[in-house]
């Protein structure tokens, strides 16, 4: 598909390319750093429709995300263009500067999950991810990049029946505790201001749904870790996430569970 041609903000100036996504996905940057083109296979046309409806949905909802300018879909090819989010990804942040980022990114995670969860007509629940998760086994695509090092090595079938037995226990706590969940809350994903360290929003909500809180708060925790140089930095962060949400005990097994299950998601 020709950018330039297709789509009718091309005349805003040309579309170069930006990076390619894990799925076969490209991503194109408008020539004037204002909006983005994000174009996938017919394979995954569905799944990135599912990001526009989820984007559509938080307009209006006073969440700082990217905003729907276009959609095409040519049989082979679909195509998203939404607006930029100021700022570069906190994963580009040192670990200091991560952790003066650290609580507004911690805010905008939160404001998510004030969402009257309700009013979400999308869901990641437990039980659709597990049902993923036994699909990505199935065909044996799992991820070993995805993995902690401890499970490197073990077979996905002994990892999925780790998780299935643990399932009763977090489905109860899920029934407690249902969010709006970002879904993906990874350091890429987090657009921050380079010289306020302020966080300006968030991007990649195709994984948008109702879950329990700790699914996201779990990968925001854990992919953090390698962006701290310190065990005070760490400690830091970790008391700072959890306070935003009053929680004061935070469950580290429930914690330990979902990086457990979101590796196994992704396939």
């Amino acid at each position: 598909m020709n950018l330039d041609d297709a789509l009718p903000d091309g005349s805003q100036g040309r579309w170069l390319p930006f990076r390619n996504g894990e799925s076969g996905d490209r991503v194109y940057r408008r020539e004037d750093g204002l909006a983005y083109a994000k174009l996938v296979p017919a394979t995954r046309a569905r799944e990135l429709a599912g990001e526009r409806d989820r984007l559509a949905w938080l307009r209006g909802r006073d969440i700082a995300c990217p905003e729907v300018v276009d959609w095409l879909d040519t049989g082979d090819e679909a195509c998203l263009v939404m607006t930029a989010i100021p700022g570069i990804p906190a994963v580009d942040l040192s670990g200091a500067e991560l952790l003066r980022a650290w609580p507004s990114m911690a805010r905008s995670l939160t404001a998510i999950h004030r969402l009257p969860a309700d009013q979400c007509p999308f869901e990641r629940g437990l039980a659709s991810m597990f049902r993923r998760a036994v699909d990505v086994v199935s065909r044996d695509a799992v991820n070993p990049d995805f993995l902690p090092d401890d499970d490197k090595d073990r077979p996905a079938a002994e990892l999925l029946a780790r998780v299935e037995r643990e399932m009763p226990t977090r489905l109860r706590q899920e029934a407690a505790d249902r969010v709006v969940c970002h879904g993906d809350p990874c350091l890429p994903n987090f657009m921050v201001d380079p010289d306020s360290l302020q966080c300006t929003g968030l991007i990649d909500l195709g994984r948008l749904g109702t879950a329990d809180r700790y699914a996201d708060l779990a990968l925001m925790v854990a992919n953090a870790e390698e962006g701290w140089t310190t065990a005070d930095q760490a400690d830091d962060a970790f008391a700072a996430l959890f306070a935003s949400l009053n929680i004061t005990t935070p469950d580290r097994d429930r914690l330990a569970f979902y990086l457990r299950l979101d590796p196994l998601t992704w396939g």
